[in-house]
């Protein structure tokens, strides 16, 4: 176990991003199909193929999903994710091609770096070419490139965000894993204590979040420049419907870390893959997916590296 979602059968996860323009995506592969769903409750989603996982229609399994930077640029992704998967003779058989079904959700990262270099084609390609189940790099790497944290006090006094992983396993051999890019506009908080992690950090002070909504509701930031993305997979049988309860279930990782969640500012987004196996109940599976997302934004914040001149977690001032 690598407390990672590819400790999840069936799941490979791979990067790519330029450290220069601060920006990435990151492609989480199931070669051999997963049943999936999703659920979006931020008011800014940049998305793709997200009607497809809606219960009532018909494709019933994705072979990946890509989470990008470059805001609705990098929709674009997905596309070297496509590539790749094609190649490789995975998709959907449609008699005259196979059609790779990827899903994806993108973050606003623009402000940071260079607006101008955003995830393409190629980057996704690039992600999904080094996809594999060996542990990965966290923090600064992939979507989570040019993440970052805690912007109601402005944009100038954000820290960084970043892609944080998690998982668990169940007793009869089940495990349950996570994969987030965290960018809120809000700050984010250990769910155990409420200590503030990373938020609003002026003049060498973190402020608080909620606070600053009551001393001044309007915040100073433009609508659709944050947005949290992320994957819960497990190795269980799951149908179309049940994957997006657990979807909409793993949305209370978002709210016990992230203060405010689900924002007009941000386009929060999870999908949920089920690749197989025993049945499982769906609240057991979706009260645990919230449990293991809320320690992936944890991870995500506490990997980080300041860039930019945007200061991290680890490099704040130790009392």
């Amino acid at each position: 176990m690598h407390n990672q979602i590819i400790d999840v059968p069936g799941v490979k996860v791979g990067s790519a991003e330029n450290t220069q323009a601060l920006t990435g995506c990151t492609a989480i592969l199931f070669e051999g199909g997963a049943v999936a769903g999703v659920d979006v409750r931020g008011s800014a989603p940049g998305t793709r193929e997200t009607d497809l996982l809606n219960p009532v229609n018909l494709v019933d399994k994705v072979h990946a999903i890509c989470l990008s930077g470059g805001s609705a640029f990098g929709l674009d992704a997905a596309s070297g994710v496509m590539q790749y998967l094609e190649e490789q003779d995975i998709g959907l058989d449609v008699g005259v091609a196979k059609v790779p079904i990827v899903p994806a959700a993108v973050l606003f990262d623009l402000p940071y770096g260079d607006p101008k270099v955003r995830p393409d084609r190629q980057m996704g390609y690039e992600a999904a070419t080094a996809a594999t189940v060996e542990k990965f790099e966290t923090g600064n790497n992939g979507a989570g490139c040019g993440a970052t944290v805690g912007k109601l006090a402005g944009p100038a006094y954000c820290m960084k965000g970043g892609l944080g992983s998690a998982s668990l396993r169940l007793e009869n051999g089940v495990v349950i894993g996570a994969i987030v890019a965290v960018n809120p506009g809000g700050d984010v908080r250990n769910p155990e204590t409420g200590e503030i992690l990373a938020g609003p950090y002026k003049d060498g002070e973190l402020l608080d979040s909620i606070q600053l909504l009551q001393q001044n509701y309007r915040p100073t930031i433009p609508a659709g420049s944050n947005t949290t993305i992320g994957v819960v997979a497990v190795n269980a049988q799951l149908t179309k419907a049940e994957a997006t309860k657990v979807a909409q279930m793993a949305q209370d990782g978002y709210a016990r870390t992230i203060f405010p969640a689900h924002t007009m500012f941000d386009g929060d987004t999870i999908f949920v893959a089920a690749t197989g196996g025993e049945r499982v109940p769906v609240d057991v599976i979706g009260g645990l997916a919230a449990k293991v997302m809320a320690e992936a934004i944890v991870n995500a914040v506490k990997s980080a590296k300041s860039a930019a001149g945007i200061i991290a977690h680890k490099d704040l001032p130790k009392n």
